[in-house]
């Protein structure tokens, strides 16, 4: 596809370096030199410096040529302008853009009449902090998970879990998974043990923290969550660093159901915070203050979540409740190094982050055949796609066939498929039928654009 992506920041960059390494044509558009050098020296693609809502800028680009503009700057109404520039002068026809203010979105009435063909033409809107809240939000719900991704509008979930010992499956084989739960249909997509990938089979041992992927029926993931961890209790107290865009919209969405503090140093900003909030306690000062951690009794939040715009804020501050006595701790991480650094040496429970959350949303709209949903897991290493199969036997490559008889590349497996209400786990003769949502799990990414083309459907199909 020939995209062009208007801004080169954190988003941009990281979208960029996942789309050109699937053969795509790609342009990124900035301000800044100094990042669009950057990317030249790393990834193979082209880069125009200008405004990117100029429309001499978006034709340098190639935009009249592109088959989709993303337009992901700081600013929404530089992306707004992009998107309609590139409608009305050069008829793009798939449109995305990055909308950060609440206040476009929050009225569902409001945002579908500004966003349309006939005022502000955007196809797609993508909100970075949304998908953030709603992503430490089904963390928070299910205590213990590393990660919880939705699948067929929730039906189905993919839940990252550490196994721990004591756990019931923990020293037992994979088939044993039958024995213990015989009433729940799940499967074990993916097990990482000290960070390289396993083909999890019936005779393969689950040990002691390795990072297992599951899948089940969003009914059933406690039940499997607690095969091979401790069951947590539900988190009641929450505490969260930082009264930004993220922090707001979390404290919004928990305080109903959970004791929230929100701790915050603008003090504007807190007298904005306590007038769109209700329940929750909203404080003035550092995070990283130690006496204000304690004297809010840092050592009862069930979960510390530290959301500010600095990475190295976010990082101690999540590091020195965890030492308080916080029970689990989460922090929102920009740098993808920071990531590795501190999840991996179990520094903090959770590394948060946005651009990751993001990708994978963006993703979805930009591979081929009718994919509903993309997740990228741990940082990138490997993705989780969900296809909708359409067509026949003759215009298909999966309508019909048994999912031993789909030839998928080497590191994919085919693990679920939900039709309909159904969710069921997928077997070697289970037969994909039409409108299916199946779900692919690959350890190589470098085999997405091959998984992909298994779902596309023939040009005779109608």
């Amino acid at each position: 596809m020939r995209i062009v992506i208007v801004g080169a920041g954190r988003v941009g960059s990281t979208l960029a370096q996942n789309l050109a390494s699937e053969a795509n044509d790609i342009t990124v558009v900035d301000q800044d030199p100094g990042l669009l050098h950057e990317l030249q020296e790393r990834l193979d693609i082209k880069t125009i410096q200008g405004f990117g809502a100029h429309p001499d800028t978006l034709r340098n680009a190639g935009a009249e040529y592109a088959d989709m503009v993303i337009a992901v700057t700081g600013s929404d109404e530089t992306n707004m302008a992009a998107c309609q520039v590139c409608y009305s002068l050069f008829h793009t026809p798939t449109k995305i853009a990055r909308v950060r203010a609440a206040e476009y979105l929050n009225d569902p009435e409001t945002k579908t009449r500004l966003f349309n063909d006939d005022n502000i033409p955007i196809d797609m809107i993508i909100s970075p902090e949304q998908l953030v809240t709603d992503h430490i939000r089904r963390l928070i719900k299910y205590p213990g998970a590393l990660q919880v991704l939705d699948f067929a509008d929730g039906k189905l979930r993919l839940v990252g879990v550490k196994a721990f010992y004591g756990g019931p499956l923990v020293g037992h084989e994979l088939r044993d998974i039958r024995k213990h739960m015989p009433n729940i249909d799940s499967r074990i997509a993916a097990i990482y043990r000290r960070g390289r990938g396993l083909i999890p089979e019936g005779n393969t041992v689950i040990e002691a923290d390795d990072e297992i992927f599951f899948l089940a029926a969003r009914k059933d993931i406690r039940k499997v969550m607690a095969e091979v961890r401790r069951v947590d209790k539900p988190a009641r107290h929450i505490m969260i660093a930082g009264g930004g865009n993220i922090g707001l919209r979390l404290a919004k969405a928990l305080e109903r159901s959970n004791h929230v503090k929100l701790l915050e140093q603008r003090r504007p900003r807190i007298h904005y915070l306590n007038d769109l909030l209700d329940r929750t306690l909203v404080l003035h000062g550092d995070a990283a203050n130690e006496e204000l951690l304690l004297e809010e009794n840092i050592q009862h939040v069930d979960v510390f979540c530290a959301v500010t715009n600095d990475d190295e804020a976010n990082i101690l501050s999540a590091m020195l409740a965890k030492r308080l006595g916080a029970k689990r701790v989460m922090a929102l991480i920009n740098r993808p190094a920071y990531v590795d650094l501190v999840q991996g040496e179990s520094v903090i429970d959770i590394a948060v982050s946005p651009q990751q959350t993001t990708i994978g949303a963006l993703l979805s709209h930009v591979r081929r055949g009718d994919v509903a949903a993309v997740h990228t897991l741990r940082q990138g290493a490997a993705e989780a796609i969900e296809a909708v199969a359409h067509g026949t036997m003759e215009t298909s490559k999966v309508v019909g066939r048994a999912v031993e008889d789909v030839p998928l590349p080497k590191g994919a497996t085919i693990s679920a498929i939900v039709r309909g209400e159904q969710v069921m786990m997928a077997h070697h003769d289970t037969v994909i039928q039409p409108e299916d949502h199946v779900v692919v799990f690959l350890t190589d990414k470098t085999k997405t654009g091959e998984v992909e083309r298994l779902f596309e459907v023939a040009p005779t199909y109608i």
